[in-house]
């Protein structure tokens, strides 16, 4: 039996995936795994017997994922799963944005009480709201993973110069690149040609404010800003004397504050990115099912913390293990069990920066469990051990 703790409400798509005998889940004892969307992890104590986290959404912010690292955990997020429903938006923000369809609404709003009046008054008013089409127009994604591929490629059959910078990319996300999208060098080709930039890359130390008063200095006039993956890739200081300097024309985003809320120019959007019941099912199944094929299995798909590893699993006791990504790691165990006279049927390992993980199949069943996994926790940079 394994006991899956639940925070937030997950959709019931998701709690399929676990429904049966050998699942447990809801508010659990000694939880095995948490599955969770936004609920701030960090402020729980997280039991030694966890050994998976599922967040059903992209972002991990709420989840101490160093912390768990070091201890062995696997942290999981579903990337992808609600890549349509923020593309959709995207686009929707991206031509409400050239036809200055939120002003222009809420200008509209504000003739309530002129009775007769307002079609004359819409019709004097609407000259202060005329835009532009998005075709013709050059867009610049920054970052082409599953979200950016499908905003590319959809912009790009809207009749839009798509040019794309990610140095990263995959060889499988390049294959599902529109042949039109454009590659960018750098980001100085994005910040000096386009007339919209879209971000599309998590948050981290080298995305942290890249877009600040050096980048806004590069920036044609007019630019159109697009922000639905984190509110602090942009410097918001220098975003406002971008405004008043009328670099940025206009600045979209999903992730609103105070100070965002009092500048002009500045579209703010609740959080709604991956707020369709459609995504929801589908990042609450994705991390469903992360979490049973990995506790069944040991593979993991989709983890942040450590490399994607898949054997198929033929039903023989299966020795999974979490160490540091150090020299002789896999021949030192591959010499314990030697010495134990246990063959090795199947292994793979692989690694992430300096962590690795190892599944080992064995051929004989002669120690019992908990022997096994004490002999190979006593290997100095073994992090967490498991047989299943």
């Amino acid at each position: 039996m394994y006991n899956i703790q639940v925070y937030n409400s997950i959709a019931d798509k998701g709690l399929a995936v676990l429904n049966d005998d050998a699942y447990q889940v809801g508010d659990v004892n000694d939880a095995d795994a948490i599955l969770l969307r936004s609920y701030k992890l960090e402020e729980e104590s997280i039991p030694s017997s966890v050994k998976a986290v599922a967040r059903s959404g992209v972002g991990v912010n709420n989840i101490p994922v160093d912390d768990l690292t070091e201890r062995g955990v696997v942290v999981f997020n579903t990337p992808g799963a609600n890549a349509n429903a923020v593309k959709e938006l995207v686009l929707m923000s991206l031509i409400a944005s050239s036809r200055n369809l939120f002003s222009a609404v809420n200008w509209t709003n504000g003739l309530q009480g002129n009775g007769s009046e307002v079609p004359k008054k819409v019709e004097a008013g609407k000259k202060g709201f005329v835009g532009t089409e998005v075709r013709g127009k050059r867009l610049g994604i920054i970052g082409v993973g599953a979200i950016g591929a499908l905003v590319a490629n959809d912009a790009s059959s809207l009749g839009m110069d798509v040019i794309a910078y990610d140095p990263f990319i995959s060889v499988n996300t390049a294959w599902q690149l529109n042949g039109d999208v454009q590659r960018a060098n750098d980001l100085e080709d994005i910040f000096q040609t386009c007339d919209y930039i879209t971000m599309h890359v998590p948050l981290t130390d080298k995305t942290k404010q890249m877009l600040n008063a050096d980048a806004f200095s590069k920036m044609k006039p007019g630019m159109k800003i697009l922000n639905f993956s984190r509110g602090e890739l942009v410097e918001e200081n220098e975003l406002k004397e971008a405004i008043e300097n009328n670099i940025v024309d206009s600045y979209v985003t999903d992730f609103p504050n105070e100070e965002l809320l009092q500048m002009e120019n500045v579209t703010a959007i609740p959080h709604l990115g991956a707020s369709t019941y459609e995504s929801e099912e589908n990042c609450a199944a994705m991390a469903a099912s992360q979490i049973k094929q990995f506790l069944e299995t040991g593979n993991i798909h989709n983890s942040v913390n450590f490399p994607d590893v898949h054997m198929p699993f033929k039903g023989r006791k299966r020795l999974a293990v979490v160490h540091q990504n150090i020299p002789n790691m896999v021949g030192q165990i591959a010499s314990l069990l030697a010495t134990q006279s246990i063959n090795i049927a199947d292994m793979v390992n692989r690694s992430k920066d300096e962590w690795a993980y190892t599944l080992i199949d064995l051929d004989q069943d002669v120690l019992n469990n908990e022997d096994l996994i004490d002999l190979v926790k006593n290997i100095e940079g073994v992090l967490h051990v498991r047989v299943i």
